[in-house]
């Protein structure tokens, strides 16, 4: 299974959201919702992180160049 794109993540986000707008839902049926937002979004700002990593590190190598 191909990992999830910052992107598609923030879509999945943004689908459980709604999914949580819903008076039907049941209390049980919230919770499990919620936690997986959470966690879609606490991989996210992982991905967010690793990008960062990335452009400190070309920057620095880039410094190096010139």
């Amino acid at each position: 299974m191909k990992a999830k794109t910052f992107e598609e993540k923030l879509e999945h986000s943004k689908e459980l959201l709604e999914k949580l707008m819903n008076p039907e839902l049941t209390l049980e049926d919230s919770v499990k919702i919620y936690e997986e937002g959470l966690m879609t979004i606490k991989e996210a700002q992982s991905l967010i992180e690793e990008a960062k990593t990335k452009i400190t590190v070309i920057e620095k190598e880039m410094q190096v160049i010139e």
